[in-house]
C-alpha cells in the first residue's frame, strides 16, 4: 500500500490562502508599464469598464504543456475587475466570445481524438505538435458599446512545449481583428487601456499608430491570482515596478536570427548561431538598431533620479554606490539600478556592453531617497578566447556605466588595466567539425553618446595583481572495490557515519546501479505517457526505482514539473487498500474521467498547488529577493506533498522571441538569468531534502524538431551567452540536478556530451548533484509519435548517457535499464562510470533521508 501524501478534504487549505495572497501582492511588482499619459492609475472616478479581449474572461495565467500548473481557480482579469468595485459593462460580447470559444475547444478535442485513433499517437502528444487556436473573437459592434468611464482591451497569447511560435498575424503580430476592435474602443471611449496577457515578446508596431490607446501595460502570464494582481495595479495597491528582460524590436527583421530560426529558413535539422555573441541588446546596441523598447525599460507612477556617489575597484571587485531619488509628488514607486561594462576592443571584438549588476530599491515615498549598492567580481568583465582557450581581460579602458535601462545610461567610471591577462586557463570543449560563420562588427557603431563622456581620472588596475586559475579535468574513473564484503551497507549507515557513500556504491551490483540509473516509467506495461511516476504523488512527472528501498534503504525520488509552481493531478482516488484508481488525469484540457462506479471504500484525494508567475514574468520584478520567496512558496509545497525535485527553473536564453518555451525562462541575458535562477533555486532549497532542477542543458532555443535539431555554436557563444547563467546557478547556490536538453550541440547530443557535462560542468564548474536527462530522451519514441521527420540526426544513446555523466535517464524504460548492464558486460562502459553516477544520485538521496 503506497503512502498518499495529499488531503482528503476538498476545503481550501491555509497555505493555498497563505501563497495565494503573496503571490498576488508580489506579482504586481513584475509587470512592465510600456506607455502611460497619465490614465493609469485609475482615478476615483472610474467605475464603469468596457472590457474586451480574448484574455479578459480567459486570462492566461502560464504557458502550456510540462510548464503549465493545475490549480483549484484560476482569477481572470474580468473576475479581479468585478471584484475590485468595477462594473463590467460588455457582458454581452464578453459571453459571445465565451460561447465561440467552447465550440472551438469542443472541435479542437475532438480533433485530437480523430487523430490519435487514426496514427495510434497518443492525444497528448499530438497536442504538443497541434496546440489549440484560439477561435477569432467577434467584432465589437455598435450594439457593444456601452456607457463606461474606461476601456480595456486584454491582448492575450499563449504557446508551449514541442512546437515554436509563428511571425504570422494572430500570434507575433497582431490580428486584423485585434487592431479592428482595439482601434474600434479607442473610437468611442476614453481613458483606454491595453493589457498584454503574454509570456513573451509581440510586435506592437501596430498598435503604437492608435493615437487612443493611452496606456500599456506588459502584464505578463502572473498565476492563478493574475486578475486581482492587475486590478491592485490598475489601483495603484501594488504599483508596477517591472523592467523587460528582452528587447522589443520595431520589426522581427531586426533580430539578427530571424531569417534562419527554426522552421523560418525550411531547416528543423541544423540551426546555426550567426550571431554568436551577439545575442538581444548586444546586437542592438552594437550594430546601431533602434529598438521600439530596449533591454531594462519600464516605467512607473513616478520619476527617479539616480546619481552616481562613488565607484571603487581594484583587481577583485568594482563596488557601484548609486543615490536614487523618487522626484514624483504622488505615489511611491521602486526604481531598478542598472549596471553596465563596455570593455575594450582588442584582438577580440566586444558587445557595446553588457550588464554587469543590478540593484532594486526599497519601496520610496514622493521625496524619500536611497543609497544601493551594486557589486560584481572585476575578472567577470572577461571574454573568452577560444584560441588560447582562457577568459582574458584585454588591456585597454573598461567603461563602467550606470542607469535604469540599456539605453539611459551615463558613464560612472573608466578603469583601466595596464596588460592584457588570461583570468581563467581551460581547455577547448564542444568543438564543431562544420565552421559557423558569424556576424562581425570591426568598429563600435552605436556609441551610447560616449563623446559627450567628461574627463575622468580612470581607476588603474595591474595584470601583475589577478591571479591566474588554471582548471584541471577528470583523467581517469577507478573502479571502487568492495572491501566490506560480508555486511549489507545501507544509505542509513552513510547518513550515520557508520560507512561511506564509496563503500555504500562498491557494493552495488551492476543491476541495481542501472535500475538506479534510470526512472520508473515502464511504457511497456501499460504506463501513461505522462504523470505515472507516482502511486505516492500522482501527477508528478516521474520518480527514481523503489527497488533498493529494502535492501539498501535508498529512498525512491519523487520528481515534479515546473517552473511555474507544481505540476500535480489536483483530484484522484484510491481504492481501500490504496492502490490509485483511474481518472483524473490532467493534461491541458483533457481531464479523464472517473469511473460512474467506483469500489467499495473508494477514497478522495486532493492536491492543490500556487501557479506562481512564469519565468519571464518573474525575472521582470528585477528583484532576486522576490523570486527567492517565490521558490520558498514552492519549497514549502514542495514539503507539502512530499516531491523532492522540481523540474526547473528553466533558465535557456531568449535567442529569438518565437521560441516556444520562451515564458519558462528568464531573459536574453545570461547574468540576469543566472542570477534569477540561483534566486529561486535559494528559495526552494532553504527546504531541507528538496531541491531544484535547472534546465535545459543547454542551447534549447528551439521547439519544433526539439529532440532532433543540432545547433551549431562557436564556443565562445557557448560560455559567454549560452552556458553562462549554469555556470552561475551551479557556483552561487548548487542547484540538486540539472536536466540536459534534447537537442544535439556541435553534433552530439547533450545527453550525450561528456565535454560539457564533465569537463565543463563537473569539473570547471564544481557541480556537486546529480544529471538526468529530459524526458524520452535516450528511448525510442516512434509509437509516441516523436520522430524526426527527415531522419538526418537520430535518438540519445542511453549508454553514452553513462560515459557522459548524465547519471539519471528519464522517465525510464526497462531497454535502457538492459542496455546499461550490457553496456558494462561489453565494454563500451566501465563499471567505474556506473557507479560515478550512481554515486552522483545517492549524494542528492541522502539529503532526503
Amino acid at each position: 500500500m503506497a503512502q498518499i501524501y495529499a488531503s482528503k478534504t476538498n476545503e481550501i487549505q491555509k497555505y493555498e490562502t497563505e501563497h495565494e495572497n503573496e503571490v498576488r501582492h508580489l506579482a504586481g511588482e513584475c509587470m512592465v508599464l510600456l506607455e502611460n499619459d497619465g490614465v493609469l492609475p485609475f482615478s476615483d472616478k472610474i467605475k464603469k469598464i468596457a472590457l474586451y479581449g480574448t484574455g479578459a474572461r480567459h486570462t492566461v495565467k502560464g504557458g502550456t504543456g510540462s510548464g503549465d500548473v493545475n490549480v483549484r481557480k484560476t482569477v481572470s482579469i474580468a473576475r479581479g475587475l468585478e471584484e475590485a468595485g468595477f462594473e463590467i459593462v460588455t457582458e454581452d460580447w464578453l459571453d459571445r466570445y465565451d460561447r465561440d470559444l467552447e465550440e472551438a475547444q469542443k472541435t479542437y478535442l475532438k480533433k485530437l481524438k480523430d487523430m490519435s485513433d487514426e496514427t495510434g499517437e497518443p492525444s497528448v502528444i499530438l497536442g504538443f505538435k497541434h496546440p489549440f487556436q484560439e477561435p477569432e473573437q467577434p467584432i465589437v459592434e455598435e450594439t457593444d458599446i456601452k456607457e463606461a468611464d474606461a476601456a480595456i482591451y486584454v491582448l492575450a497569447r499563449n504557446s508551449g512545449e514541442g512546437k515554436d511560435r509563428r511571425a504570422e498575424k494572430g500570434d507575433y503580430y497582431l490580428s486584423d481583428r485585434e487592431l479592428q476592435n482595439i482601434r474600434f474602443m479607442t473610437e468611442n471611449y476614453s481613458n483606454c487601456v491595453v493589457l498584454l496577457n503574454t509570456g513573451g515578446v509581440i510586435d506592437l508596431t501596430e498598435l503604437r499608430k492608435i493615437s487612443g490607446v493611452q496606456a500599456i501595460l506588459l502584464t505578463g502570464q502572473t498565476g492563478n491570482m493574475g486578475g486581482h494582481a492587475v486590478a491592485d495595479v490598475l489601483m495603484a495597491k501594488t504599483v508596477p515596478s517591472g523592467k523587460l528582460t528582452d528587447t522589443w524590436a520595431r520589426s522581427y527583421d531586426d533580430y539578427p536570427s530571424s531569417r534562419t530560426f527554426s522552421y523560418r529558413d525550411d531547416n528543423l535539422d541544423d540551426e546555426y548561431y550567426s550571431d554568436g555573441i551577439y545575442v538581444g541588446y548586444r546586437y542592438f546596441d552594437t550594430f546601431g538598431i533602434m529598438p521600439l523598447y530596449c533591454f531594462g525599460y519600464g516605467k512607473g507612477y513616478t520619476d527617479f533620479s539616480l546619481v552616481t556617489k562613488e565607484v571603487t575597484a581594484d583587481e577583485k571587485l568594482v563596488k557601484v554606490e548609486v543615490e536614487v531619488t523618487n522626484i514624483g509628488k504622488v505615489y511611491p514607486g521602486r526604481e531598478v539600478v542598472q549596471v553596465y561594462y563596455s570593455a575594450p576592443d582588442g584582438v577580440m571584438e566586444k558587445p557595446t556592453q553588457e550588464l554587469a549588476g543590478f540593484a532594486k530599491t526599497k519601496l520610496l515615498m514622493p521625496g524619500e531617497k536611497e543609497v544601493v549598492t551594486v557589486t560584481f567580481a572585476t575578472e567577470d568583465m572577461a571574454s573568452y578566447d577560444s584560441y588560447d582557450a582562457a577568459w582574458v581581460m584585454e588591456e585597454g579602458e573598461y567603461t563602467i556605466r550606470v542607469g535604469n535601462s540599456s539605453r539611459t545610461t551615463e558613464v560612472a567610471a573608466i578603469i583601466d588595466l595596464d596588460e592584457t591577462v588570461q583570468t581563467v586557463l581551460l581547455k577547448n570543449v564542444m568543438k564543431d567539425k562544420e565552421f559557423v560563420k558569424e556576424i562581425h562588427h570591426m568598429v563600435p557603431i552605436f556609441d551610447l553618446e560616449l563623446d559627450d563622456t567628461p574627463f575622468m581620472r580612470p581607476i588603474l588596475i595591474y595584470a601583475e595583481n589577478f591571479k591566474k586559475k588554471i582548471m584541471e579535468y577528470e583523467v581517469l574513473r577507478t573502479t571502487l572495490e568492495d572491501k566490506r564484503p560480508d555486511e549489507i551497507l545501507t544509505l542509513e549507515d552513510v547518513k550515520k557515519g557508520a560507512a561511506s557513500l564509496e563503500e555504500l556504491v562498491a557494493q552495488l551490483t551492476v543491476e541495481e546501479m542501472a535500475d538506479l540509473c534510470v526512472g520508473t516509467e515502464r511504457l511497456e506495461e501499460g504506463g501513461n505517457v505522462i504523470g505515472s511516476s507516482s502511486a505516492c504523488v500522482p501527477g508528478a512527472a516521474g520518480d527514481t526505482t523503489s527497488a533498493l528501498i529494502e535492501k539498501r534503504k535508498i529512498p525512491n525520488l519523487i520528481l515534479a514539473d515546473g517552473p511555474a509552481g507544481l505540476r500535480l493531478q489536483t483530484h484522484f482516488k484510491t481504492d481501500k487498500e490504496g492502490n490509485k484508481l483511474p481518472g483524473g488525469e490532467q493534461f491541458g484540457m483533457e481531464i479523464a474521467p472517473f469511473a460512474k462506479e467506483q469500489p467499495e471504500g473508494a477514497q478522495d484525494y486532493y492536491q492543490y498547488c500556487t501557479a506562481i508567475p512564469i519565468a519571464t514574468t518573474l525575472a521582470q520584478s528585477w528583484d532576486v529577493d522576490l523570486i527567492k520567496r517565490m521558490g520558498e512558496i514552492v519549497g514549502e509545497e514542495m514539503e507539502q506533498f512530499h516531491i523532492h525535485l522540481w523540474l526547473a527553473p528553466g533558465m535557456n536564453i531568449h535567442r529569438n522571441p518565437l521560441c516556444g518555451r520562451n515564458f519558462e525562462y528568464y531573459s536574453e541575458d545570461p547574468l540576469l538569468t543566472g542570477l534569477c535562477a540561483a534566486a529561486e533555486t535559494k528559495g526552494v532549497q532553504s527546504y531541507k531534502g528538496h531541491g531544484t532542477t535547472i534546465k535545459h542543458f543547454a542551447a534549447n532555443n528551439q521547439e519544433d524538431n526539439r529532440m532532433f535539431t543540432n545547433a551549431h555554436i562557436s564556443e565562445r557563444a557557448l560560455r559567454e551567452i549560452y552556458l553562462k547563467g549554469f555556470e552561475i546557478v551551479v557556483k552561487t547556490a548548487q542547484p540538486y540536478a540539472i536536466m540536459t536538453s534534447y537537442n544535439l550541440i556541435n553534433g552530439t547530443h547533450a545527453a550525450n556530451h561528456y565535454d560539457m557535462l564533465q569537463n565543463v560542468a563537473r569539473d570547471e564548474w564544481g557541480f556537486e548533484g546529480f544529471i538526468m536527462t529530459d524526458w524520452y530522451t535516450s528511448q525510442d519514441t516512434t509509437a509516441l509519435g516523436m520522430v524526426s521527420e527527415s531522419g538526418k540526426y537520430s535518438y540519445s544513446d542511453g549508454v553514452q548517457c553513462i560515459k557522459a555523466g548524465n547519471d539519471l535517464q528519464m522517465p525510464g524504460c526497462r531497454k535502457n535499464v538492459e542496455d546499461i548492464v550490457d553496456g558494462v558486460k561489453n565494454g563500451r562502459i566501465t563499471k567505474a562510470d556506473l557507479q560515478r553516477c550512481a554515486k552522483h544520485i545517492l549524494g542528492i538521496a541522502l539529503k532526503t533521508i
